[in-house]
């Protein structure tokens, strides 16, 4: 299981301020208010590194994972998290809906489908596949393990519900276009109502030779969004951005409209998981800022505000060290770009 929200429902282990609860950090540089439609947040929230700019002391992981996302939920810049955990194993209504509890109006959840339906294969604790998953894309599983006890316990606190397919098998790298056809009959059997809410579905890839018109429009077709993932693994933001223009140029699909611009910010490229983890722990400063990148998802982000749209951009420690400092040179871009758009004078 990944670092996030894995303690929160188990006993607090033995920590320096034992019975304090998390606050947010005073005086911090988060504390601003983004415009409406802009969701930014981090990959989890359980990071003791963060003291002084989310934390206002020194608390245990465990702690911050069973406790912490109130007072993460606070900081004026966050407005999203993304809760990775469902990935390795699915988690009940009730658990989605203590989530929902801790969290101001006007927050939003992205929440990761489990591996059980987007891994083709059963993978040993060293990741390598060992059989065929038989739960692979079965539209029956989603619905009744993710889909419905997500929407059921969040409530109007669900954001996207994202299927993150994992490095595919040799077998559907070598026929993409059937691939493509099988994901299709899987997304259009999904849920488009689901007790008076619409749930927002997104497909984010690892495998760059799945990223093709034909995937575009499939997913325009069924009403479900394309992730821009920020990996080693994937083609460039600037590509990325791209395929997603090609989807929102087409005319609207049966469902819905186009809808929100998601993005997650995984990794730096170059790295693996492990590698940048262990270069960037405790994760509290920037060590390899990329301003490249923040400045083409800012203007992508001014580019979505200003025709009406909403966008979400979630980020990773593993990305530049830090991923509340880079939202925070992400928001500071993306301020500077519109203040310079309004100032410009009229042609």
């Amino acid at each position: 299981m990944s670092d996030d929200q894995l303690f929160m429902f188990e006993a607090p282990a033995r920590e320096r301020r034992p019975g304090k609860l998390p606050a947010p950090a005073s005086a911090s540089p988060l504390s601003v208010q983004p415009p409406s439609g802009l969701y930014l947040g981090t990959s989890s929230w359980s990071f003791p590194g963060w003291k002084d700019l989310v934390w206002d002391a020194e608390y245990g992981a465990d702690t911050l994972a069973r406790n912490g996302l109130a007072a993460y939920a606070a900081v004026g810049l966050f407005r999203s998290v993304g809760i990775d955990r469902t990935y390795y194993e699915p988690i009940d209504a009730d658990v989605f809906a203590a989530y929902a509890g801790q969290v101001r109006d006007g927050f939003r959840f992205l929440v990761k489908a489990p591996q059980l339906v987007t891994d083709a294969v059963i993978r040993a604790d060293t990741g390598q596949g060992r059989a065929p998953n038989p739960c692979y894309l079965d539209s029956d599983i989603a619905i009744d393990r993710f889909i419905v006890p997500a929407i059921e316990g969040l409530e109007d606190k669900a954001g996207p519900l994202v299927f993150q397919f994992p490095p595919a098998p040799r077998e559907i790298l070598h026929d993409p276009a059937g691939w493509v056809e099988r994901l299709g009959v899987f997304l259009e059997a999904l849920p488009r109502d689901v007790g008076g809410r619409t749930p927002v579905y997104a497909v984010e890839l690892r495998n760059p030779e799945l990223l093709t018109p034909r995937l575009m429009r499939m997913l325009r077709d069924v009403g479900v969004r394309y992730v821009v993932g920020l990996h080693d693994r994937m083609p460039s933001v600037a590509r990325q951005v791209n395929a997603l223009r090609v989807l929102d140029d087409c005319p609207e699909g049966p469902y819905a409209p186009a809808g929100p611009v998601i993005v997650r910010w995984n990794l730096r490229p170059g790295f693996r998981y492990e590698q940048a983890k262990n270069r960037y722990f405790p994760f509290n400063r920037l060590i390899d800022e990329d301003p490249q990148t923040r400045q083409l998802l800012a203007r992508l982000a001014q580019e979505v505000l200003a025709l009406g749209r909403s966008i979400w951009i979630i980020a990773n420690n593993k990305a530049e060290g830090s991923a509340p400092l880079t939202l925070l040179q992400l928001y500071t871009v993306l301020l500077e770009l519109m203040t310079a758009d309004q100032t410009k004078s009229p042609v």
